[in-house]
Order: C-alpha cells, then sequence, then structure tokens
C-alpha cells in the first residue's frame, strides 16, 4: 500500500507543471526564470504564437542551452514567433546559439525593428495565448506577469502599436556581393 501512495505521489509531482505566476516580480534573475519557464511551457502545451518585445534582449537567457532546447521543442509548423526590438546587434553579440536557432527556424520567426524610437519606450515582454509577462522597469527587472485576459489584451494592444512602426530586421542570413 505504502508503494502504491509512493508511486501515485511520484507520477504526481512528475507530471506536474509548475504554474507561471501571476503578480509582481522583482530582479534580473526572476525576470530571467520566468522566461525560461514561460519558454519552456510554450514547448509542453505547443502555443501556436509567441511575440517577445525588448529594446535589445541583452539580458534575456536567450543564449542558454535550456532556452534554445525548449524553442527548438516548441519549433513546429505552424507555429509564429513574432519579435520586435529597437536593434538586434546586443543580441546577435550575446546570444550565439539563439542565432543559430534563428537561422534553422526563420521559416517560423518574424523579426522586427523600430529603430528610430526611443529605446526606453519599447515594451519588454513575453506574450503567449494565455499568460502575460512585462518588465515596467528595465534597470531593476521589476515587473508584473499575469493570465488576466484584460491584462493580455492591453499588452497586444501596445505592441500593436510598436509592430505599425516597424520594419523587417535582423534576417536569419546575409548575402553579400
Amino acid at each position: 500500500m505504502d508503494a502504491d501512495d509512493n508511486g501515485s505521489q511520484d507520477t504526481g509531482q512528475t507530471n506536474a507543471r509548475v504554474a507561471l505566476p501571476n503578480g509582481r516580480f522583482e530582479g534580473r534573475a526572476a525576470f530571467q526564470q520566468l522566461v525560461r519557464d514561460a519558454l519552456l511551457r510554450a514547448a509542453e502545451e505547443g502555443w501556436r504564437e509567441i511575440t517577445v518585445c525588448d529594446p535589445t534582449f541583452e539580458d534575456w537567457p536567450l543564449g542558454e542551452r535550456v532556452v534554445v532546447d525548449a524553442l527548438q521543442a516548441w519549433a513546429q509548423p505552424g507555429r509564429k514567433w513574432l519579435m520586435l526590438a529597437s536593434r538586434y546587434d546586443e543580441l546577435t553579440r550575446r546570444h550565439a546559439r539563439f542565432v543559430n536557432w534563428r537561422r534553422t527556424w526563420s521559416h517560423l520567426i518574424d523579426c522586427r525593428a523600430v529603430g528610430r524610437a526611443d529605446p526606453a519606450l519599447v515594451p519588454s515582454c513575453i506574450i503567449g495565448p494565455g499568460w502575460v509577462m512585462r518588465r515596467l522597469e528595465l534597470e531593476h527587472c521589476t515587473g508584473i506577469s499575469g493570465d488576466e485576459p484584460r491584462r493580455r489584451v492591453d499588452l497586444q494592444e501596445t505592441v500593436n502599436e510598436w509592430l505599425r512602426k516597424s520594419s523587417p530586421s535582423f534576417p536569419s542570413t546575409v548575402l553579400g556581393l
């Protein structure tokens, strides 16, 4: 009987997913863990679309093996990754694994830039189908996350305004003549 109880507890623990949090977060470590957790959840649940925005993505954990592995597991036909930044130079310099992943999956990825905009105004966020995270203050990495529909709609509207001002950027390959 004890073995059955332990077995069912173990099974419950292995199959349990950590819920993406609702509420405030503070600090770079907390922010980076939210990014990791969100991308792992996206892979587990098969999110059809992910939108990420940041002025430069320099302090996102996009170059980490666990993040790229999650993105690799997520990448399937019919999925869409939308990325918006002021510029991509720091991303290409700091996140080589992500850049390689982006080359492989370029047909799923739309990268856009708002180069002439004030980088301090560009939102820093992740938008999934049922959960969002937004950094409200970049320097101290404070922000809020949640699954409230109103929060998701408001953030999507903000990002859509930025997308209207954007143009294609961060090509997967650079052709020279």
